[in-house]
């Protein structure tokens, strides 16, 4: 384990942008914290996470897949795929490095989604401890998510003076190569005792006794006809807001654009809140919004972890808690219908 100072960390980011893009959490003019390209003068925010998920540096928004034109039965193809620079993700939060792993078992099966690869390729994820998690929090719930000692490349710790660094994958060792210099060995007296510290606030946020227990695979036929889908339901605007804020979720849309001088094909994040996803020909599959309501939640809750050897596609990072315009969300879903388990 090796440390710096907290009045050093800006050289240790000097020292990582001389060979890599660094992409950091920085309070923007509205005082809300996004993930900036580093530069100097560029500071490295207090917030406990960003409106927006680390997500984006692998998954993008939107993103250009090829070119072509045609001519009349001819069509020329452009292949504009380029290989990923190298980059590193600082202050990624333990939900949030979760989130990668439930990302990598859709694009990473096979057929692997080459965009995607090359991305986690050249990505380093540089994680830090939760030193002031929220009430929203709840990424305890979730099995291998731990919020004192995250997973990533490396692990990082802030005290009130001092960041302590250690390193987990031979990414993550030659990233302490890279700031040797820039840090001192050490032992691990004042991790331990920052890990005692947020375990200590963990056990006291409102939901520390959320369970997802009655929830996992095998359950489709348990929970999909419950009454209170239409309950849950009935406030929801359709709006989205979840699913963008969202770490794991990964629908996505492919589209054409003709420029005038050819078409670009590109993919743009979809969501299944939305009337028009999964339309067909034929229309389309769910014609209300608690039948789109609930495809939501039974993915998070049933569908994936009966694909993904238990895994749950939630987190618990509470961002769709905190920005959910009707203050509907996951917690108030698992609360609902949890107990129906076990009638």
């Amino acid at each position: 384990m090796r440390k710096c100072s907290l009045d050093s960390i800006n050289k240790i980011f000097g020292k990582i942008a001389e060979t890599n893009k660094l992409y950091l959490p920085v309070d923007g003019s509205d005082g809300v914290a996004v993930y900036t390209k580093w530069e100097e003068g560029k500071e490295w925010s207090n917030a406990l996470n960003t409106v927006r998920s680390p997500k984006d540096f692998f998954f993008p928004q939107v993103e250009n897949l090829m070119e072509f034109k045609t001519s009349g039965k001819n069509i020329e193809l452009t292949d504009i795929r380029e290989e990923a620079e190298d980059f590193v993700i600082f202050g990624v939060r333990a939900c949030d490095v979760r989130s990668f792993d439930i990302l990598d078992r859709v694009f990473l099966t096979d057929p692997v989604d080459s965009f995607y690869a090359s991305r986690r390729e050249h990505g380093v994820i540089v994680s830090v401890a939760c030193s002031k998690p929220s009430e929203t929090c709840f990424c305890q719930t979730f099995d291998n998510i731990d919020a004192t000692n995250p997973l990533g490349d490396v692990t990082a710790w802030k005290t009130e003076d001092s960041v302590y660094f250690k390193a987990n994958t031979e990414k993550g060792e030659a990233f302490m190569k890279k700031i040797e210099s820039l840090t001192e060995e050490c032992d691990d007296t004042a991790v331990a005792a920052e890990k005692d510290k947020i375990a200590a606030i963990m056990k006291k946020l409102p939901l520390k006794d959320l369970s997802a227990d009655a929830f996992g695979g095998g359950k489709t036929d348990t929970f999909f006809n419950v009454p209170e889908w239409d309950e849950l339901s009935a406030t929801c605007l359709g709006c989205g807001t979840c699913t963008f804020v969202c770490p794991t979720c990964q629908c996505y849309d492919i589209k054409d654009f003709n420029t005038g001088n050819g078409v670009i094909r590109y993919r743009c994040w979809d969501s299944c809140m939305y009337s028009e996803f999964t339309k067909m020909a034929h229309g389309n599959n769910r014609l209300s919004q608690k039948e789109r309501f609930r495809q939501r939640f039974m993915h998070k809750l049933v569908y994936y972890p009966e694909n993904n050897e238990g895994i749950f596609g939630c987190v618990g990072c509470g961002r769709c808690l905190a920005k959910c315009p009707i203050s509907m969300n996951i917690v108030k879903v698992m609360k609902k219908i949890g107990g129906k388990v076990n009638e």
